[in-house]
């Protein structure tokens, strides 16, 4: 794992952090411009599982605030988690419907942009969506697989993660809708995804477990389901053996140049 300079709030006896009010200016800055942001391009079903978390606009939530109504949607719930944790760790807390929140929040330097995934991508980002049946569903499925797999599957199904959950599209009857949280926690990809630059594939499962994807850049493509109930279906689906036939076809060539090297 890479390091970070974040370094996480560990939670009190009571399971609560302490913010201080510089956190919570910026949670308080960051949740005012993206909820101005989104109306008409989040998906309805993020729309409405934000309404239903009710999150805090001048400080930063408490994570038992947001597992409540978790729990009482789905049956999910939060973890308290470091800035960064191993790939087991991951996929245990998935499978065991439990959503991994780094508590730690962007400085104010780092408002716009952030590699790794801070309180404000976790909860605004994804947390909304895990009130909802068929997104809870699969990614507690996937859960399962990536904690079963082995290291080069894995790769591949990081993937499948990254575009679904993370930059993940709706296709529906009003146009192009946003439903990865990894969109809809960031203005720039926000401003970015559906407009007139990146390509937009429809989702395809083989395609998305070849198609290669960088971190650090806006994303080159896209690809959108016609609605978020598909991704029911495709946790039904035999998604480990997509996984070794897109391994025996190989990777699809990038959309974007080679990240640069490191000076020195």
């Amino acid at each position: 794992m890479k390091a970070t300079p974040y370094v996480a709030h560990t939670p009190g006896p009571d399971g609560r952090i302490p913010w201080s009010e510089v956190e919570n200016a910026t949670w308080q800055t960051l949740i005012a411009r993206q909820s101005a942001e989104l109306p008409g391009w989040a998906c309805d079903e993020y729309c409405a599982g934000l309404a239903r978390l009710n999150l805090p606009r001048s400080r930063v939530p408490q994570l038992d605030e947001v597992g409540q109504v978790l729990e009482g949607s789905t049956g999910w719930s939060v973890a308290a988690v470091p800035a960064l944790i191993s790939f087991d760790r991951f996929f245990s807390l998935l499978a065991q419907r439990r959503f991994p929140v780094a508590t730690f929040i962007r400085r104010p330097e780092d408002l716009d942009y952030l590699q790794e995934p801070d309180i404000f991508h976790e909860i605004y980002g994804h947390c909304p969506l895990l009130t909802n049946p068929a997104f809870a569903h699969f990614t507690q499925v996937y859960g399962q697989l990536g904690l079963a797999a082995c290291k080069e599957e894995r790769v591949y199904l990081a993937r499948l993660y990254w575009f679904t959950v993370e930059f993940g599209l709706l296709r529906t009857a009003a146009g192009l809708r946003l439903y990865g949280g990894g969109i809809l926690s960031s203005i720039g990809e926000t401003r970015y995804a559906l407009g007139a630059v990146p390509q937009v594939a429809e989702f395809d499962l083989i395609e998305v477990l070849r198609t290669p994807y960088r971190i650090d850049i806006m994303q080159p493509l896209y690809f959108a389901l016609s609605r978020l109930d598909d991704l029911f279906e495709l946790a039904e689906r035999d998604i480990m053996g997509a996984v070794h036939q897109a391994m025996r076809l190989g990777l699809r060539a990038p959309l974007f140049p080679p990240k640069p090297a490191l000076a020195g």
